[in-house]
């Protein structure tokens, strides 16, 4: 079974910062874009960041110029470094692969809650 553990999410206030980290099994990590993906409550999960096996990145604009998604392919590990943080980022974070359908079984995800 592939699995994505994702970890380093919390509570932070206005204008903090967090960097998640995905561990993802071997079998595609290396091959494909893999992506950030989040879901607020009452809404739908959504991809905010992705980076291709070769390190070029996208963004979605509502987080352009405060996050950062890096990849290392040696340790099959993603991560995304949040800065500025805004209420309106608070969601589980989730990654997998940029891909319709995603490759991974979806893991746990981890909670963002930006609040003061």
């Amino acid at each position: 079974q592939e699995q994505l553990v994702e970890s380093g999410g919390g509570l932070v206030q206005p204008g903090g910062s967090l960097r998640l980290s995905c561990a993802a099994s071997r079998r595609f990590f290396n091959i494909y874009t893999m992506g950030w993906y989040r879901q607020a409550p009452g809404k739908q999960r959504e991809l905010v960041a992705a980076i291709t096996s070769g390190g070029t990145t996208s963004y979605t604009d509502s987080v352009k110029g405060r996050f950062t998604i890096s990849r290392d392919n040696a340790k099959n590990t993603m991560y995304l470094q949040m800065n500025s943080l805004k209420p309106e980022d608070t969601a589980v974070y989730y990654c997998n692969t940029k891909t319709d359908p995603v490759l991974y079984y979806w893991g746990q995800g981890t909670q963002v809650t930006v609040s003061s």
